[in-house]
């Protein structure tokens, strides 16, 4: 039975800016990565549990997916649970993984039919049976889909990350496989677990906390960093709009001169 507290809250809709694309198409960032923060504050300003506030953000995470999607992102990396919060209590990573079987098994079926094609970022082994049999079957059904990229990054850390690529590249040199003098920046984004894919070309972080924690620290060296004050389970397709548009108004460079 669902908690009493799911009823109190709904995601408002915002009008035409939900169907109409923030800028133009080639003006879109290939690939977003969102940092999704401020449930717990979010339920503590309503005086609800903190689970009422991973619940109101699964609700903001579906929505910002489905404008991805409908505005032509091409990716969309989701910050869904780092390493370090295994040090959180246990009553709430078991609701945080409660909730990642809720949405996979509620939202696989629109996921499949937008063509969605899901991807793990982290260590999911690590994870609760039950979650990992959900995710298997995600991956599953989405694997032959080939338009938005969602990410989701469960058991993450990116000096994990950064670490199990230098191992895997170490065991190359180990084996004879490689020469230490061939190892480059191509050799080390294809060790990461984002192999294959565009770095992002924005990052957004909600709640107004201004750090990365430990969040895709290769990858991000040439991204447009957007920081908003609302708290994530209010981050509507308005906010993603704007963040979007923001990005596009910035003057990229990559280090050189315009």
């Amino acid at each position: 039975m669902f908690p009493v507290w799911k009823g109190v809250f709904r995601r408002k809709r915002v009008g035409r800016i939900e169907a109409d694309r923030p800028c133009r198409s080639e003006e879109i960032p290939s690939h977003v990565a969102l940092i999704m923060d401020g449930n717990g504050r979010w339920a503590r300003k309503r005086a609800l549990p903190r689970a009422a506030g991973h619940h109101a953000g699964m609700l903001a995470m579906r929505d910002v997916i489905r404008a991805a999607d409908d505005w032509g992102i091409k990716v969309l990396t989701l910050y869904s649970f780092s390493t370090e919060n295994w040090k959180r209590p246990h009553h709430e990573i078991n609701y945080l993984w409660q909730l990642v079987d809720e949405f996979f098994q509620l939202d696989i079926g629109e996921l499949v039919a937008r063509n969605v094609h899901i991807r793990i970022l982290g260590e999911p082994s690590q994870l609760p049976q039950a979650t990992q049999v959900t995710i298997a079957r995600a991956l599953e059904s989405t694997k032959t889909c080939s338009g938005l990229v969602v990410q989701f990054a469960l058991n993450y850390g990116s000096r994990w990350e950064i670490v199990k690529a230098v191992q895997h590249i170490a065991s190359r040199i180990q084996k004879n496989e490689i020469a230490v003098a061939e190892i480059d920046e191509d050799m080390v984004s294809n060790a990461m677990d984002t192999a294959g894919l565009p770095d992002p070309d924005l990052l957004i972080r909600t709640a107004g906390d201004q750090r990365i924690s430990n969040f895709l620290l290769w990858q991000i060296a040439y991204s447009e960093f957007v920081f908003v004050d609302v708290m994530w389970p209010e981050f509507t397709r308005k906010h993603f709009y704007s963040a979007i548009q923001a990005f596009v108004a910035r003057e990229r460079r990559f280090g050189g001169l315009k």
